[in-house]
């Protein structure tokens, strides 16, 4: 019996040293990494932010497009009474010109409106916006009906990269994401650059400049030679 007890007496101090090992194991582990006060309540996963809209660069179209000579910008001889900043429209030849005044002013090779869509006039620039939108005028879808009643600004849209807005007429002053069409006469009416040119012409003129469009029987026109 006493040899029972002994045994049962050595066990349950086993036990015991277990029993105080484990707790004191516990007992560390609490103190390194302290458990929540309330475990069921869990922290929402962070999110990353969502990037930054960056607006589309500019891209040099002129060095793929190699236009012709005549059609890269460049200042020229160009004798007028206009102020400087005035740009004027020389239809025929299809030439934009910045005048700088003193003789001189920067042409740029344009695109133009087609037989039937050519227009003359003196207007101002009414608005300028950059990489616009385009919503055809209802003439524009009377005539073609699958184009688009809305696209977003971007490097695909025929706006291309900025827009002049002549008064309240239809017409702009933009860019292209078709600079093989520079020097053509292809538009239902607006002018087009190349977006390397147009954002250059952008950044001359301001919102009220004066622009005065040759008709295509002006004998005016061509004035310009290059000086540099």
């Amino acid at each position: 019996m006493f040899n029972s007890i002994r045994v049962n007496a050595r066990v349950a101090a086993a036990a015991f040293g277990a029993l105080a090992l484990g707790t004191v194991a516990f007992s560390a582990s609490a103190a390194a990494a302290p458990l929540p006060i309330f475990p069921f309540i869990l922290t929402p996963p962070t999110e990353a932010a969502p990037p930054v809209q960056s607006m589309p660069q500019v891209q040099d179209e002129d060095r793929s497009a190699e236009l012709p000579a005549r059609l890269k910008r460049q200042v020229v001889s160009y004798p007028t009474r206009e102020a400087p900043g005035t740009v004027i429209i020389d239809t025929p030849h299809t030439y934009l010109y910045y005048v700088l005044g003193g003789g001189q002013a920067i042409r740029y090779g344009i695109g133009v409106g087609r037989e039937g869509f050519t227009w003359s006039g003196t207007q101002t620039i009414t608005k300028k916006a950059e990489w616009p939108d385009w919503t055809p005028p209802p003439e524009m879808i009377a005539r073609q009906p699958y184009l688009p009643r809305h696209m977003a600004g971007g490097p695909g849209n025929p706006l291309g990269a900025r827009a002049m807005y002549l008064g309240g007429t239809v017409y702009r002053i933009h860019g292209t994401n078709a600079p093989e069409t520079i020097g053509t006469h292809v538009s239902s009416g607006c002018l087009r650059l190349t977006n390397e040119d147009v954002a250059d012409l952008y950044s001359r003129v301001n919102v009220g400049t004066k622009v005065i469009v040759l008709p295509m029987t002006d004998r005016r026109a061509d004035l310009g030679s290059a000086i540099r």
